[in-house]
């Protein structure tokens, strides 16, 4: 990262994130490291928590690829985001299974306890981020709520309620 001064805790970030990408041993006349991109992006987007322009154009420079080609990637796959995202990402799938089983309601609840909407801004301590997902494919458990990957079945909007005070009892 040039020139800019960085916080103990970013720089600490920027060489894990370095350190990976030396791990992968390229170098600027390397062919792989166009093919290295998304498995780099997904590795920033852990260490981060999501990929901001700064660390877009670090990833750029280390692979030796153009800040475009990067953008593109980061902008064309639904996984990566360039806006923060809270502790614990929330999903609530709102696929046609889910939907006529009650999951708009469940979002509802979930978007009136937090104080949020999905697919927003994370909540004020930054613990929930809220995304509103067309399918994720688990049309026997509908409604389907998804906590940091953990699948949560049949779900009712008191249910999420639950779900959502379980979290934030762990902070």
């Amino acid at each position: 990262m040039c020139c800019k001064k960085l916080s103990e805790a970013a720089a600490a970030k920027f060489a894990e994130l370095d350190g990976f990408i030396a791990g992968l041993g390229i170098d600027r006349d390397d062919p792989r490291r166009r093919g290295r991109l998304i498995q780099v992006l997904h590795r920033a987007q852990a260490i981060f928590g999501y990929l901001p322009r700064e660390v877009q154009l670090h990833v750029a420079e280390k692979l030796f690829l153009p800040e475009a080609a990067v953008s593109g990637v980061v902008s064309f796959y639904n996984y990566f985001t360039t806006e923060p995202k809270g502790k614990y990402c929330i999903d609530v799938c709102l696929g046609t299974a889910c939907y006529v089983k009650g999951a708009e309601k469940v979002l509802s609840e979930i978007e009136r306890v937090l104080g949020v909407k999905a697919d927003t801004k994370p909540t004020d301590d930054g613990l929930f981020s809220i995304n509103a997902l067309r399918c994720v494919g688990a049309c026997g458990l509908a409604p389907v709520m998804i906590v940091n990957g953990k699948v949560y079945g049949k779900v009712t909007p008191a249910k999420a309620v639950e779900i959502v005070n379980e979290y934030k009892k762990l902070g």
